[in-house]
């Protein structure tokens, strides 16, 4: 009788055992992307997205969320319950938003917790092959001497894509005319037909932008030169000494997300970017692969936020 017993408490302990780890492994947590399917943040979402799952033991869904230059999105995670379900695949644009827009219904700072930074990218200056200039400094000189004469495309008022060029004007102490559109793609195209002179890009899907021979990749922005393009120049070493301009990517969570969680999910994603195959496929994305702690994230998230501010009042752009 003990043994059936035994038995029988055997069998409903396993029983419920593999009820647990079946509930684990149907658990299901999404990657919202606050941009539409097929961006930078997007590619990197789905590069991490499955490994991350199975190390975690769940299905991560990517859930697009786009709008509002990004506050949609991140709204939406901003809201969400801090139990580590609802993640952003968050880039620089997530502070510059902020920066720009006072409105802006979220702190991204203190409304998000600083989960795990997955990687560094960088920009890089494109000009229509047509244009007679070869390196910063001629586009400088050729800018100075043609006040006004050049434009540059962007991804619209605000943006990443904005922002940096306006830096690198104000900082060359050159005067060059806006053209906002929609969309990188768009304000790419302007510059293949050359519509635009002139624009600056994450290196983050740009491959098909430098293969163009419409357009001629001037330098990279960024404080070294990238594995991406080694042969290519910095801003800094080419024309404008000191300049550079990148972005951080990572996953960021709602406010008050508990410290073993964030641990948990921080740990999982030092565990993928390590990953040969995903370091690999991050680095041909011109992202440089690099993890921290959830606390060194955050001051990260902190300070970039702050520069941020100071760069949109240094060009007339800021939101306070």
């Amino acid at each position: 009788m003990r043994s059936s017993i035994k038995g029988l408490i055997c069998a409903l302990a396993a029983l419920v055992a593999g009820a647990q780890f079946a509930q684990a492994q149907s658990a299901i947590s999404k990657i919202v992307v606050p941009f539409a399917p097929g961006g930078g943040q997007d590619v990197l979402a789905r590069v991490i997205a499955p490994e991350l799952g199975t190390l975690l033991g769940e299905t991560f869904i990517i859930d697009n969320r786009a709008g509002a230059g990004g506050a949609l999105g991140a709204s939406v995670v901003a809201r969400s319950k801090p139990d580590g379900t609802t993640l952003l695949m968050a880039a620089s644009s997530h502070t510059i938003s902020a920066a720009l827009d006072r409105k802006t219904p979220f702190d991204p700072v203190k409304d998000f917790t600083a989960v795990a930074h997955i990687g560094t990218g960088a920009y890089i200056l494109l000009v229509n092959a047509e244009l007679p200039v070869k390196s910063v400094a001629d586009l400088i000189a050729y800018a100075k001497a043609n006040p006004r004469r050049l434009n540059y495309a962007s991804a619209g008022v605000g943006s990443a894509t904005h922002l940096a060029m306006a830096y690198f004007a104000s900082s060359a102490g050159i005067d060059i005319v806006h053209v906002p559109f929609k969309s990188t793609a768009e304000a790419a195209n302007s510059l293949i037909g050359g519509d635009t002179k002139l624009l600056i890009v994450p290196t983050l899907g740009s491959q098909a932008f430098v293969a163009n021979p419409a357009l001629r990749l001037l330098a990279v922005v960024s404080k070294n030169r990238i594995p991406t393009f080694p042969d290519t120049p910095t801003v800094s070493e080419s024309g404008l000494p000191g300049f550079e301009f990148t972005s951080w990517f990572g996953l960021l969570g709602p406010a008050n997300l508990p410290a073993d969680v964030t641990l948990k999910i921080n740990s999982a994603v030092a565990k993928v970017v390590a990953m040969p195959h995903v370091a690999a496929n991050i680095a041909q994305q011109g992202i440089e692969p690099q993890t921290q702690s959830p606390a060194q994230f955050n001051e990260l998230l902190t300070n970039n936020y702050a520069a941020m501010k100071t760069i949109m009042n240094t060009v007339g752009l800021g939101g306070e």
